[in-house]
């Protein structure tokens, strides 16, 4: 058994580094990696560095967190899973002593272990790694592997839905159809929503989430989005009862503010990463501004959605690399050229030419 560690040396630099078989404490599993799926903070990572930079210049980073595969190996008080076992994990473990942990909101811990990030940045982009046995889940049957990898984004979308109030009956308009856009999409869709527009200025985007199961898909390129959603025809004065921001961008979030009805609401999903300007007087008729982070007791809704077929992140998957093509995996990913129709990248890792098992 032999096993490797793909490590960000510099900003837009992989090496594939050997490395030694992790032992499994004893209530954790050893995994044998099958797919990784590239998440857009993983790009980040790749293209800038971490988002939160380590404070030891030598610390090594490794990237990717959303992850599926096989059980090697148990741990001595794992009861859960055997030898042979198909399975995906949670990739955030956390203190499970704050309070925010024992109000059930694990998700917001201050002390969580996530990968790829601090305080060990241990990514998943690797042959073998350990996990604890209770962030770990069954894939179920006639789940692939690749499908199972990306339960971990399906969960941010559902997530996203929940906390909105998504339902049978909502009018919803999505601003961005990136990945998660389009998980968030398919989670409303899951929960009984069946009006919901969205809005990109990317063609194949649009057509993927038309595909998916968006009622309206609008070019923002094209057309004035607000102008257009405010008009007598859409939603007129009234505005739209609940509004995803997706894209992580400030000119989405100021359309958001100029969508939303009174005492509508709007997730902000998408990571903003400057502050963004709000012209609250548009919005103070008792507008809801709700942020959401990553998910919480999610993964059990979400595969059970994935599984009978309601989710579907088969389809969203537009490019597939082999392990030793890593670092090829993430140039494509900034490339401004090949980026434009990436929507979701997944590193195959077991099986492929060049693994040495």
């Amino acid at each position: 058994m032999k096993n490797s560690k793909a490590i960000l040396v510099t900003p837009k630099h992989f090496e594939i580094q050997e490395a030694s078989v992790p032992e499994p404490k004893p209530k954790e599993i050893l995994l044998k990696v099958e797919y990784v799926g590239m998440c857009g903070s993983d790009i980040h990572g790749f293209e800038f560095g971490p988002f939160i930079p380590p404070k030891d210049p030598n610390q090594e980073i490794g990237l990717g967190h959303e992850v599926a595969g096989e059980v090697a190996k148990i741990g001595s008080e794992v009861t859960k899973f055997k030898v042979g076992d198909k399975v995906l994990i949670e990739p955030g473990v956390p203190d499970d002593i704050c309070g925010y942990c024992r109000t059930g909101r694990y998700n917001i811990c201050p002390g969580v272990d996530f990968m790829a990030t601090q305080p060990n940045y241990r990514g998943a982009l690797c042959q073998y790694m350990t996990h604890p046995e209770d962030w770990t889940y069954h894939v179920p049957e006639g789940m692939s592997t690749m499908e199972a990898a990306l339960v971990e984004p399906a969960a941010v979308g559902m997530h996203a839905a929940l906390l909105g109030g998504a339902q049978l009956g909502s009018h919803i308009v999505i601003l961005g159809c990136g990945t998660i856009g389009l998980m968030v999409l398919q989670a409303c869709l899951s929960l009984g929503v069946t009006d919901i527009s969205v809005v990109d200025v990317i063609p194949s985007k649009l057509e993927l989430a038309l595909k998916l199961g968006a009622k309206e898909a609008v070019n923002g390129k094209d057309v004035d989005a607000v102008e257009y959603f405010r008009s007598e025809d859409k939603f007129g004065d009234h505005g739209v009862d609940l509004v995803f921001e997706c894209g992580g961008s400030a000119f989405l979030a100021q359309q958001a503010v100029q969508l939303v009805a009174r005492g509508g609401k709007i997730m902000m999903v998408g990571t903003q990463s400057k502050p963004v300007p709000i012209d609250f007087l548009k919005i103070n008729r008792e507008v809801t501004i709700q942020t959401s982070f990553r998910y919480c007791n999610n993964f059990p809704q979400t595969i059970e959605a994935i599984a009978t077929g309601k989710f579907n992140v088969k389809d969203m998957v537009t490019n597939v690399y082999n392990y030793k093509d890593v670092q090829q995996a993430f140039t494509d990913a900034i490339d401004p050229e090949k980026k434009t129709d990436m929507v979701k990248g997944v590193i195959k890792v077991a099986g492929t030419p060049g693994y040495e098992e």
